[in-house]
């Protein structure tokens, strides 16, 4: 599930590898590419230590839901991840 990532996140910074896009709906019809949306699931691939008086609560490998226009996008090793502070999660699942 969970790959390494040469790349550590600074303070309340996470690394999070985004869910794949839906394919089909839950009645069966298959999505075409112009109409997918962006996930807004995703795994923690790395975490920051946290800020001087607040450590962080999210953890490697964690299920996360966050922001549709939340992070920057970035590109490692040809795998698309998203770097995001903590603050920009909504919920762990």
């Amino acid at each position: 599930m969970a790959t390494n990532v040469n790349i550590t996140p600074l303070h309340d910074r996470v690394i999070v590898k985004p869910a794949a896009a839906e394919e089909k709906t839950a009645g069966g019809i298959i999505i075409p590419d112009t109409a997918k949306e962006k996930p807004q699931r995703g795994t923690v691939m790395a975490a920051g230590p946290g800020k001087k008086d607040e450590p962080m609560t999210v953890k490697t490998g964690d299920t996360i839901l966050y922001g549709k226009y939340a992070g920057t996008e970035v590109s490692l090793e040809g795998e698309d991840y998203l770097i995001m502070r903590e603050s920009d999660i909504l919920a762990v699942i």
